[in-house]
């Protein structure tokens, strides 16, 4: 390969192994984001052969970000969340706590900070909306009473990450991280206040400006006729809003690009939206995906076995634990909380974003971003085989429908 081209380099590597692998692991019916992360750990440093530019991979993982979280966005639904919200909402927050708890106990075991316990535990607790979405799909569970409940309790979840990423810089030097730069010698709760105001004035601009004059325009460019032009708008909005947020409020383009995807959700456009944005937020998507399996170093499985299991043993087996008792405690039936708890039963995308933000704020070890990412690794591959056991379960013991 050239090596005056990095960039063409990336792409190429990292599109073309990302095919084959994730090619590979639907072959064997796993998540085909198993193969991205497993392409982006044969082009990172930690192996032989070829290795990608890391500087660029971070970028166009940043913009992969802000494509996902616009699709979070776009997908959320209000009235969904309303309709579980008396198990989701307490569900979510109750299993999100134990989670992290039980994270942060692992980390105190390892001599951590409680800075970085809070991050590293946070990353455990939230599952793959990719992962979770697939096995519902599967199913045909999505549309389900209890499918409805998994994803009403994942909103729950992702909108509880969105605050995580929000307040973390803020609170940063507090919990022995990088102190933010304009907090100066501020007490918590000025700072706190300053970013809190900062989030409220971005959102009052979006649902004041922004809820008006993004389906104003989308309207414009549907009246020209031209659905390269509509593919464009709604990948500029998304764009520029998130860098605007940044630019302009402060506020991080993961939450930018969130609520532009909510205000175009409620627009007549946005199930168009939707469909012209995916093939571009599935590439960038991968590109993210690839370029978090680079930072993951193999030897982990090998140099530090006992907190590899033991991180997949709170996402495996404490957070479906967690949720099965939970639901259950709600008086659901036995099928929805086995349902529930199975789709639970992993980590993904968010939990990346949170560990490099951690990375990036000096609040998570390298050892913890490692055991993240292998912790995800293992429960994307194991929970299609826990949704096997649980199918076979059912058909044993007939379980009524909820």
């Amino acid at each position: 390969m050239h090596h005056e081209t990095p960039l063409l380099n990336m792409l190429v590597g990292g599109f073309s192994l990302a095919f084959l692998l994730g090619a590979l692991a639907h072959r064997f019916k796993l998540p085909p984001l198993v193969g991205y992360l497993c392409a982006g750990v044969l082009v990172g440093p930690f192996t032989p052969g070829f290795v990608a530019d890391q500087g660029l991979a971070n970028e166009l993982a940043e913009i992969g970000v802000i494509l996902l979280m616009f699709g979070v966005g776009l997908h959320f639904s209000l009235k969904d969340l309303m309709a579980v919200k008396w198990i989701a909402l307490p569900g979510a927050v109750v299993q999100i706590s134990i989670a992290t708890l039980l994270g942060m106990g692992l980390a105190w075991s390892f001599g951590w900070t409680l800075g970085e316990g809070l991050v590293f535990g946070l990353a455990l607790s939230v599952a793959s909306t990719v992962v979770l979405l697939k096995a519902l799909e599967d199913r045909d569970l999505v549309e389900s009473p209890q499918g409805k409940i998994a994803v009403g309790w994942l909103i729950v979840e992702d909108l509880a990450m969105v605050l995580a990423l929000v307040l973390l810089p803020a609170l940063s030097g507090s919990l022995g991280g990088k102190a933010v730069a304009s907090a100066g010698d501020a007490s918590i709760a000025m700072i706190l206040l300053i970013t809190l105001a900062k989030v409220a004035g971005f959102v009052a601009f979006m649902l004041i400006v922004g809820r008006r004059f993004i389906p104003w325009m989308l309207e414009k460019v549907v009246w020209s006729g031209s659905r390269e032009l509509f593919r464009l708008a709604v990948l500029a909005t998304a764009l520029g809003v998130a860098y605007g947020a940044a630019i302009t409020f402060g506020v991080s383009f993961a939450l930018g690009a969130f609520f532009a995807g909510m205000v175009l959700a409620e627009s007549e456009f946005s199930h168009r939206a939707a469909q012209e944005s995916l093939p571009l937020r599935d590439a960038f998507s991968v590109l993210f995906f690839v370029s978090v399996g680079m930072l993951f170093d193999p030897r982990v499985l090998i140099a530090d076995p006992w907190a590899v299991l033991g991180t997949v043993a709170i996402i495996i087996v404490g957070k479906s634990i967690a949720a099965l008792g939970i639901v259950l405690a709600f008086r659901h039936k036995l099928n929805t909380a086995l349902t529930i708890s199975a789709s639970l039963a992993q980590i993904g995308e968010f939990s990346f974003i949170l560990a490099g933000l951690g990375m990036q704020l000096d609040l998570l070890p390298a050892r913890a971003h490692a055991l993240i990412i292998a912790g995800a690794i293992i429960s994307i591959l194991l929970n299609p085989l826990i949704f096997s056991v649980l199918d076979r379960f059912k058909e044993k013991e007939a379980l009524p429908a909820p």
